[in-house]
């Protein structure tokens, strides 16, 4: 009978306790100035690309997708606070304005570094971190980010279209890195997540809050690959091919021995 009126009296408590509900995502969107979406574990995420770049490397173009990905995540924590990360795709010129701002409104640099070598502009990589109201930390990363050139737009993330067909045995990579990707803006996506719980605080570190391993994929095109392929084949040509010529030539370029008698 105890047991019964002590369950009875859990179930009370949790039926009055009511549920924490989630920030007003739609206000954070319009703070940072651009929409973002709700992922499956409940983190509000922000993609910014900077598709007003255009960047070199080793004289391919390379697509926001794959390396040029400015983003935002967010992570409520109650009813009213939330950690937010993420990662802004900087040119040199823009770097110290930004950082000046940030650190302003109290959002902290956590590290700058460059993710591609040789490329033209050079970009760098700037990690930014923040906690409390999160409709405050979209406005001071807003603050921030309108000290750069990255596009921001207040129209809503809507439906994802349809990604594209892309120039990729895309079967064959899901196989050999044991993780399945997806197609977006061009780029083939992996995410592979670590085998331990991340934490930073003590508090985890979800996946979509930047924890996991990316690893894309931008195709080059075909044209490139048959000109490889030619190259290859003529080198092929002239190793197998040219042994004879260059006997002749050797030849020809030595001064005639006489006879031995």
């Amino acid at each position: 009978m105890k047991k019964m009126i002590f369950t009875a009296l859990i179930a009370a408590i949790s039926l009055a306790t009511p549920a924490l509900a989630d920030p007003d995502w739609q206000a954070v969107g319009k703070a940072l100035g651009k929409e973002g979406t709700v992922q499956p574990d409940g983190i509000y995420r922000v993609g910014l690309p900077r598709s007003d770049l255009k960047v070199l490397l080793d004289g391919v173009e390379i697509k926001p997708a794959l390396a040029l990905g400015t983003w935002l995540a967010f992570q409520p924590m109650g009813d009213t606070e939330a950690m937010v990360m993420g990662d802004l795709v900087l040119t040199h010129e823009e770097i110290n304005p930004v950082m000046k701002v940030l650190a302003k409104h109290g959002i902290e640099v956590t590290a700058l570094h460059n993710h591609l070598l040789r490329s033209e502009p050079a970009t760098m990589y700037m990690h930014v971190s923040g906690h409390g109201d999160p409709v405050k930390l979209a406005a001071a990363l807003h603050a921030g980010l309108v000290e750069s050139k990255t596009p921001l737009s207040t129209a809503s993330a809507g439906a994802t279209p349809a990604p594209a067909a892309i120039d990729l045995d895309t079967s064959s990579i899901d196989q050999t890195l044991g993780h399945k990707g997806k197609i977006n803006g061009g780029v083939y996506q992996v995410s592979i997540p670590r085998a331990e719980p991340i934490k930073d605080g003590g508090m985890e570190v979800p996946e979509t809050m930047g924890s996991a391993i990316a690893i894309n994929f931008q195709p080059t095109g075909k044209r490139q690959g048959r000109d490889h392929r030619r190259l290859r084949a003529d080198r092929g040509r002239g190793q197998s091919g040219s042994a004879g010529t260059a006997r002749e030539r050797n030849r020809g370029d030595r001064p005639a021995q006489p006879h031995a008698r």
